[in-house]
């Protein structure tokens, strides 16, 4: 549920780069963007360059770094990472989305990232944060024009995941927090609400549905235990979910077991049986693995997973947002 790490010399790196060599092949470029508010994003989408080997904190990428977008009329795929995260946690699920021919923006959630945790329990500013990338990616992005409006997805992972499918019309029950809580106080969810307590919380879901969102994947979801059948009546999208068989943070069957019984419309679920809570980050860099989050379970190899995952996601989407 929560991914914390340092993104290094981030800001270096993603400053746009004059390039005039142009591949023979399409490659995927990537911009590093602020908006208004100051939340930092990132964006990928196909280009025509020679890509970069650029590190971002614990994953690496090869890129065209701050090229224009090669085309248009591309659909859109917004991202919401986990707990403690920052843009860049599924940046190879972005680059499989972007060679496809995707434009994918994915942000640092303001007061749950790897720097500020100060919000990290206000889960209801979640949806309205992703909604806001929405809006600037069609409104203000330089390259906005490139997107197709009509063809929007959402991918999130753990707290994302909670995020994208509140965004989609899902109404969580808030009240239910205390009593999963009481039941089960040694939960991570559990403890994040011990170190970040709130005084009240509002157990009617004030959220507004996103319309704009036609399709949504979603990852191990954090408060899936929140969502029962009416809270997910609205969900009626098309939504394909991944549960890891051996999560930790979020142990069956409390959160994506509660959400595939209780959509609407069957989901293309998929079970990973040995995969653990953040096997869905992306693989990270040999000199990151001593970080909680970059390790797998013994006989569990990432790099070969998300292959697959990321093949999957990209031909859901493919499908969904024709």
């Amino acid at each position: 549920m929560f991914n914390r790490f340092l993104i290094v010399a981030c800001a270096a790196l993603c400053l746009p780069l004059l390039t005039s060599a142009r591949a023979s092949s399409p490659s995927v470029g990537f911009q590093y963007a602020r908006m208004a508010n100051g939340t930092e994003i990132g964006i990928w989408y196909p280009a025509v360059g020679k890509p970069e080997h650029q590190i971002l904190g614990l994953y690496v990428q090869d890129c065209v770094v701050g090229a224009l977008p090669d085309g248009s009329e591309y659909p859109l795929v917004v991202m919401s990472h986990g707990h403690g995260g920052s843009f860049a946690g599924h940046l190879d699920t972005a680059q499989a989305l972007a060679r496809a021919g995707f434009i994918v923006a994915a942000l640092t959630h303001p007061g749950d990232n790897w720097r500020d945790q100060g919000a990290a329990t206000r889960i209801e500013q979640r949806p309205a944060a992703l909604s806001a990338l929405i809006t600037y990616m069609l409104e203000t992005w330089p390259s906005r024009r490139r997107i197709d409006a009509t063809r929007i997805g959402a991918f999130g992972f753990s707290s994302g995941g909670f995020t994208v499918l509140a965004a989609a019309g899902g109404r969580p029950d808030l009240g239910t927090v205390a009593p999963h809580c009481r039941e089960h106080p040694d939960f991570f969810d559990c403890g994040l609400l011990r170190a970040h307590p709130r005084e009240r919380v509002e157990h009617a879901w004030t959220g507004r549905q996103d319309d704009r969102i036609k399709a949504i994947v979603v990852a191990a979801p954090a408060l899936g235990f929140a969502f029962d059948r009416a809270g997910l009546a609205p969900v009626t999208i098309p939504v394909q979910l991944w549960k890891a068989g051996r999560d930790a943070i979020l142990p069956a069957p409390y959160y994506a077991d509660v959400v595939r019984d209780n959509l609407p419309q069957a989901p293309d679920f998929h079970l990973v049986p040995d995969a653990g809570h953040f096997d869905f980050l992306a693989p990270c860099i040999a000199a990151a693995m001593s970080n909680p989050i970059c390790a797998s379970l013994a006989g569990f190899d990432r790099g070969a997973f998300h292959a697959r995952f990321n093949d999957a996601v990209v031909r859901f989407f493919q499908t969904r947002l024709r």
